[in-house]
């Protein structure tokens, strides 16, 4: 490993960029980039791809990592989506400094590369419809056919290029192709397309150009103005390298970055499609790019991931050549190992049943020490009331409860977390038969949790004083989809019917510990033997905050699927 780099992980491609410092090749510079679309938010696939690029450019000495946006496609893209991905960006830990650069900041400098292409005669306007164009390139077996415009001269290719720009034409009737090899076994060589006629306003420059440059054409060229050294991309622009390369050998550019591939993050259970996505937000089957259930890193950070737990999550799956399915569980894993450190431990009732505790003194209130973390004493503790009515969880009692049920029935005795141990004595019901009350007695020389007389009980369960809970909603979440590969091509057509219909449900009569009046947004909690919660950035329930389930304590889908 190269000296210039930090201890990190080996990859491909890090074991290439050591190889050319230890040649000197780019003066000894690693100049990475992030070149996002702003035509959506952002999703965890974009998230390996920041990870990547900033982390290779924090781990050299004097490494640099610029964005950039793609803004060549006008009709798609918005101010609105520039924003967001800086703010994710951002988010994530990572910095551009003042490399914030735009493919449309180097419009005239494009235009002026594409005239040099026509005066060498590697360019030429054509005027064959998309279908014609399309009818004439060949297969992956057949040569193509060359345009019957392929020809022109020099001169007229000049003169309509510059009408093109001049807003002579309408969309469609004429475009600036390439001239390369229309028998090239390689189909992006077969004279690619690298203007269009677009008469749309763009989000930065205004009605200023009415003719916008196309990708391969746009990217390769600006990562040579910016000096880029290393351009990483995924596997599907693999065969687009040539391309990369030979529009760069024809111009006087003064550098040549060197475009190497990695397979891009695919997770089941997750579509990470942009036109998927974006369908489900049109169509209403998710409530907007920051839907706590999206992949989205608007999404993510809504529901309570952490950017310390995705970085992770990047680091640990790691760089191959080879496309292969992440299991989201490892993604969830992830964001629980980082949580577990983290945060405060509270006890939260989602279902709540109400106790009444008969032996308890009336009107009075005992408040009872709790850690915040067991691990931690440096987050240190609070006071939990204790009162006559408590509430507990709905699931820890059963009338009838079988062998193997540890917690609260007729008869049986139980420990309350941090609390006392407590019988139940008398079910109340409601004209429904429903149990809706539990009248009990506490012992009071069990406080803390212990019997002096040395009696164990198997069960532990948390609670609530009914006086004193916060009483808000909380909205358990759970994958969108209930298919581990919603996204193949057997479910091209029906794919939406995979969502997971239980992938959301709310406990509008939530009752939490009063600790969580104060709770601020996006602040994370570990709702005792329930999970990881942390509170909404944008709703509230009657002013109150409202509480998302970032993932369970466990990986309920593991067992379920071991069943």
């Amino acid at each position: 490993m190269s000296e210039n780099s930090k201890l990190e992980p080996s990859n491909f491609i890090r074991n290439i960029i050591n190889d050319d410092l230890k040649n000197n090749k780019n003066d000894g510079r690693v100049h990475t980039r992030f070149p996002p679309e702003p035509n959506g938010y952002l999703h965890i696939g974009h998230a390996k791809s920041i990870c990547l690029n900033f982390g290779l450019a924090e781990d050299y000495e004097g490494g640099l990592c610029n964005l950039r946006f793609d803004d060549t496609n006008p009709e798609k893209e918005d101010v609105e989506y520039t924003d967001s991905i800086q703010a994710d960006v951002k988010w994530l830990g990572f910095d551009w400094a003042d490399r914030l650069f735009y493919a449309s900041d180097y419009f005239e400098q494009l235009y002026e590369y594409a005239v040099i292409l026509i005066k060498d005669s590697k360019a030429y306007v054509d005027d064959l419809s998309y279908d014609e164009m399309r009818a004439l390139r060949g297969t992956l077996t057949e040569p193509g056919k060359p345009s019957p415009h392929r020809d022109r001269s020099v001169e007229e290719n000049l003169d309509l290029f510059k009408r093109m720009r001049a807003g002579e034409f309408v969309p469609g009737e004429r475009i600036l192709r390439a001239k390369i090899d229309m028998a090239s076994p390689n189909m992006n060589m077969r004279d690619p397309a690298i203007y269009r006629i677009r008469k749309v306003i763009h989000h930065k420059t205004g009605d200023e150009w009415c003719v916008y440059p196309m990708y391969d054409y746009t990217h390769c060229i600006s990562d040579a103005l910016e000096g880029i050294t290393h351009s990483l991309c995924t596997l599907e622009f693999e065969d687009h390298r040539p391309l990369y390369d030979w529009f760069l050998e024809q111009l006087p550019v003064k550098c040549h970055p060197q475009q190497i591939e990695f397979a891009r993050l695919n997770l089941n259970y997750t579509v990470t499609s942009k036109r998927k996505l974006n369908e489900l937000v049109t169509e209403g089957l998710v409530l907007g790019w920051d839907d706590p259930r999206m992949p989205t890193i608007v999404g993510m950070r809504r529901r309570g991931y952490t950017p310390e737990s995705i970085r992770d999550f990047c680091n640990r799956i790691g760089l191959t050549k080879t496309d292969t399915i992440i299991d989201v569980g490892v993604l969830e894993n992830c964001v629980r190992e980082d949580l577990d450190k983290r945060t405060r431990r509270v006890l939260a009732v989602l279902n709540p049943l109400k106790v009444v505790i008969e032996n308890f003194p009336e009107g009075e209130v005992e408040y009872l020490d709790a850690p915040y973390h067991p691990n931690n004493p440096d987050m240190g503790q609070r006071s939990l009331p204790f009162s006559k009515e408590i509430y507990i969880e709905q699931d820890d009692f059963m009338e009838d409860p079988p062998k193997k049920f540890f917690r609260l029935g007729p008869g049986r005795e139980v420990r309350l977390r941090y609390a006392y141990f407590i019988t139940c004595n008398e079910i109340i019901k409601n004209d429904a038969g429903e149990v809706i009350e539990l009248r009990c007695t506490y012992d009071p020389e069990t406080k803390g949790g212990n019997a002096p007389d040395g009696r164990k009980v198997k069960g532990t369960i948390h609670w609530v004083s009914a006086e004193h809970a916060l009483k808000t909603q909380v909205r358990l979440y759970d994958r969108l989809f209930n298919d581990p590969k919603p996204d193949s091509k057997k479910h091209e057509k029906d794919w939406k019917s995979f969502i997971n219909p239980e992938s959301i449900s709310t406990c509008d009569s939530a009752c939490l510990e009063p600790s969580l009046v104060d709770a601020k947004t996006e602040e994370c909690f570990q709702f005792e033997r329930t999970g990881y919660f942390n509170v909404d950035s944008k709703d509230n329930f009657n002013g109150k905050p409202i509480f998302n389930r970032t993932v369970t304590l466990r990986d309920s889908w593991a067992k379920q699927k071991n069943r």
